[in-house]
């Protein structure tokens, strides 16, 4: 295994936060990030419509084996060099039930977290950066006048 592809919720602000925290870590695989819900995760992965991904990641392995909820993240933490031991003992029959039920509850709060955290989605700070980016050419100007 060379890839492993994360399709994630690029409008939730933990879900990016999370994407973020990831792409930073060393890894012994490289870590694609698509949002879950884009044309790019219909055409890696065209079952995604019915896989609750507007609810619980998924990722999949260039080898094409998908995992879900707690088992996807299992494999993040597979993937990266300071937490593969991690995966391990979250991948034992005795924390399996333990790491499921903890995946689930961020996965239905999450949105919550996301306020309550004040994290930006990506979809936010994409929205944000176009919108900066159409308007700074005439108001620089207009600035830069103002210091003459």
């Amino acid at each position: 295994m060379h890839t492993l592809t994360l399709f994630y919720d690029a409008r939730c602000g933990l879900c990016s936060r999370v994407r973020q925290w990831l792409s930073g870590q060393p890894a012994y695989v490289r870590l694609d990030f698509v949002p879950y819900d884009s044309p790019e995760a219909k055409k890696r992965l065209p079952a995604i419509q019915h896989l609750r991904a507007d609810q619980e990641i998924v990722v999949m392995a260039d080898s094409g084996e998908v995992w879900q909820g707690a088992g996807a993240w299992v494999m993040c933490l597979w993937a990266l060099r300071e937490y593969r031991a991690w995966s391990a003992r979250l991948a034992t029959p005795t924390m399996q039930s333990a790491a499921r039920k903890v995946v689930h509850w961020i996965s239905q709060n999450r949105i919550g977290m996301s306020r309550l955290l004040h994290f930006k989605s990506d979809a936010e700070l994409t929205a944000v950066a176009e919108r900066d980016m159409q308007e700074p050419v005439c108001q620089l100007r207009h600035d830069l006048d103002l210091i003459d």
